[in-house]
This record gives structure tokens, sequence and C-alpha cells, in this order.
């Protein structure tokens, strides 16, 4: 038996990052983490590794389409057992980056699946740890959908579809979210043909229209089709081949689709099984999530959880933020996220980004707003990279001028997103960015054009 200051269940983004942020703070920490890597979900089968893949896939395309107008000689062909080693390299490198920053800061993983037969105790294991305070980060779970069974060979989830043994020549996806599309793009680049079922009349639910009808627009391009407003009734397998039956929702009429690999990509859920929360009476939502106050405290004295576990969105970088909070709140500091500036990207070609309120959101709530747009065709260095397709789209209270949203679908959307968040974080009006000096050439132009467009106008449009 051994005494911490806290424990975190879950070494993925929040919990690691959680576990470092305290440690550093004086306490002594550990960390409880079954899988024989640690970064959780996202370094281990989710963020990374798909970012691995999408990179790869995407100089394929670069060599297959703009290298020849470049003059570049090159025939690129796919050798996919080597694509996934690179894919498995990268996991390794971050990995094992983690397993060094806990050595440097002291932290104990503490290898095994916890459960909490008690506050302040966890169990891993035929050992029971003791700590002051025990912080839930056991992250997330793909979501299942009746009539659909994954055995991850021939029907999927994210995880198998990193994984698969060749690259299929008929992909179906359900589902028009992140992980979806992403991978759908992965396999769309190497030559699979694309179908992407969705329930809803939209890809990417939540995401600004605008951007949403742009970005289908796309992808289309790129040679994925869409089915959308269908609602899927299951799959069945036959020698190897998948067939996915589907209603369309405007007329209830059926459908049939076959495919020889289905990946299921219809969201994630709370991953709490095993930590024995029933027993001790912890306050779960109808949804599954653990109730939390806003210092990220359950209802039982000492225990705490963040990420993807508690509501909110299920995002690598939200989780490591609220990791970070918690940290300092046990420490003793005013530990805090900002919800409202809490980016969300899509690492297609072209990336996706959005921070804040959306048009309709705006319009939901009745606020005056204005619109700042502009077009990355009117960039120069996105017009010699290839990259002219998408915009820029600024929100700006409409009296005040302060920020109130930004959604960027275009070259390193990711990246130039950021701007945006660090200006809503001071409160700073579209004014501002307008005034502040962007280097040339460079993509972030074009966030400046897109300021300058909610005032007197934009230079280059």
């Amino acid at each position: 038996m051994a005494n911490y200051d806290v424990i975190f269940i879950g070494a993925g983004p929040g919990g690691y990052v959680g576990a470092i942020r305290a440690a550093q703070l004086g306490l002594k920490t550990a960390v409880v983490e079954g899988r024989a890597t640690l970064g959780g979900t996202c370094l281990n089968v989710g963020c990374i590794p798909s970012k691995a893949l999408l990179h790869a896939s995407h100089m394929l395309h670069e060599a297959q389409h703009n290298f020849a107008t470049m003059g570049l000689g090159v025939t690129p062909s796919v050798d996919w057992q080597q694509m996934l080693k690179y894919k498995d390299d990268v996991i390794g490198q971050n990995t094992g980056g983690i397993e060094f920053l806990f050595k440097k800061n002291k932290v104990t993983w503490i290898k095994g699946w916890a459960s909490i037969p008690a506050p302040g105790q966890v169990q891993v294991g035929e050992e029971t740890h003791t700590a002051t305070h025990i912080v839930i980060a056991s992250g997330s779970e793909p979501t299942s959908l009746p009539g659909v069974t994954v055995d991850e060979e021939t029907v999927v989830s994210s995880t198998g579809a990193l994984t698969l043994g060749r690259i299929p020549d008929h992909l179906a996806v359900i589902g028009a979210g992140v992980i979806g599309l992403e991978l759908g793009s992965v396999y769309a680049r190497l030559g699979s043909k694309v179908t992407v079922i969705e329930y809803l009349d939209a890809i990417t639910p939540g995401q600004d229209g605008e951007v949403a009808r742009a970005f289908q627009r796309l992808l289309a391009k790129q040679g994925l089709t869409f089915v959308l407003g269908a609602a899927v009734q299951g799959v069945t397998l036959t020698d190897g081949t998948a067939t996915l039956t589907y209603k369309l929702r405007k007329d209830d009429s059926e459908a049939t689709l076959d495919a020889d690999c289905v990946l299921l990509a219809t969201g994630r859920k709370p991953f709490t099984a095993g930590l024995g929360l029933e027993p001790l009476g912890l306050a779960l939502s109808p949804r599954g999530q653990i109730v939390t106050d806003a210092h990220f405290a359950t209802n039982i004295k000492g225990i705490h959880a963040i990420g993807d576990a508690i509501a909110g969105p299920m995002l690598a970088h939200k989780a490591e933020d609220e990791g970070m909070a918690v940290a300092e709140i046990l420490a003793g500091q005013a530990g805090h996220v900002n919800y409202g500036v809490i980016p969300g990207v899509i690492y297609t070609h072209p990336e996706v980004a959005s921070v804040g309120a959306t048009e309709e959101q705006l319009k939901a709530s009745g606020t005056a707003y204005k619109v700042g747009k502009f077009s990355f065709m009117g960039n120069a260095r996105a017009k010699a990279n290839f990259a002219g397709d998408g915009f820029v789209k600024i929100l700006a209270d409409k009296a005040t001028d302060r920020i109130l949203g930004a959604h960027i679908i275009g070259p390193g959307a990711g990246d130039l997103i950021h701007e945006i968040c660090v200006a809503m974080e001071f409160g700073a009006a579209a004014e501002d960015v307008a005034r502040t000096c962007h280097a040339h050439p460079t993509y972030s132009e074009a966030v400046r054009e897109a300021a300058l467009a909610c005032g007197g106008g934009a230079i280059h449009a």
C-alpha cells in the first residue's frame, strides 16, 4: 500500500498532462494505466496515428496531382505495410516521450486497470493504493449501433481502421463526423471508393453551416460520395463482403450498399466500465457522463473527473486543459478552463477549424453580428501551394466589434485558428487583428483580410 496526494486514473491527454502538472506543483502523483504504453486513445489509436496516415496519404496526393506541375518527375506507389510501420513508429516516439516525462517529473506509473472500492482508495490487481484525491481521466470508447457488430476486420471502429490488413476497394463509412471524414479521406487518397452514410442532412454536425456545405463540396471533388438523411438498419456479412442496409428519412425508402469494409464512426461515449462507480454512488448523467461541478469535483468527496468522461466536447486538448486546471485546484491554486475558446479541427485537406459561435448559434440567440470573409484564392501563398480552396470567416459583435467566433476551411486552418483563440481570450475586436502586421506571404494574411472585411473591407478580395 502506497500513499499519494493524487492518483489519476488513465494516462490519456487529460491524465498524463494533469499528472505532470500536479507533480510540478509539488504533489506526490501516480497514474494508473492498463495499456502497455502511455498516451491513451489519442496517442495509441486515435489522434496521432490518424494524423500520420493523413500526412502520408496527402503526400501521395501531392505527388499524383501537383508534382509534375512543379517540374518534379516522381511516379509514386503505395507500400501499405511500410506506411503502417511509419504510423507505428510515430506512435512509439510519442508514447515513449510521455514515459520519459513521467520519470523526469517523478510521476509513478501504476500498471494495470483501476477500480475505486472506496473514496481515497484505488485498487489495481491485488494492490490497493491510497490517495487524498482521485481524478478519473478514463477517456472514451466508440459507440455502438443496433444491427452493426464490430469485428475489427470487415466492420471496424476507428481503432481497426488504423490497422487494416489491406486497402479496401470500397469503404463504407457510417457517420459524417470528424473521425469518419478523416479516415474516409485517408482511404480515398489511397484509392478506395468511399461512401459516407450520415443520419442527419449535413456533414460535421454542429459545424458552421456555410463551412459544412463548402467542406462537403470539396470532399466530393476528392472522390467521397455522401448519402445524407439515411438511417442505417444493419450490416450483414457474406464471404467477406458487408451489405449495409439503410432507410432514407425523407421517404422511408430502403436501400443497400455492398462494401468490403465498413467503418462505424458514429461517435464516442465515456469509458467507465470496471471502475465501480455505481456501488460508490457516484452521480452519472443519462448519457453516462460523470457529473462534476465547476471545479471538476464529483458528488463523492475526494473524487474528481475530467476529459471525455465528463460533459463537453470529446477533444484531447479540452482534456489537457482540464487536467492542468484540476491539478492546480488540488494544489490550492485557481485552475480554470475557458470553454468558450476551445478550438476544433478536422485534419483533412483542406483542414477545417473553428472556435466560438457559429452563425446558426448567433441567429438563434438573437445576437446582432457582422461577418468578415476572405477566400484563400486571394492569398498569394495559398495559390502558389495549390491550396486556394476555402476561406476564413470571422463573426464579430455588430455593436462592439468583439470577436464572437471564427471558422476556417483551408491550408493550415488548424494552426491559423489559434490567432483567433488568443484574440478571443483577451477580448479582442476584429479591428485589433486587422491592425496587426502579418508577414507576407503567409496563409495568416487571410485571417487579417477577414478581420479587415469586418470593417472597411479586405484589400485583396
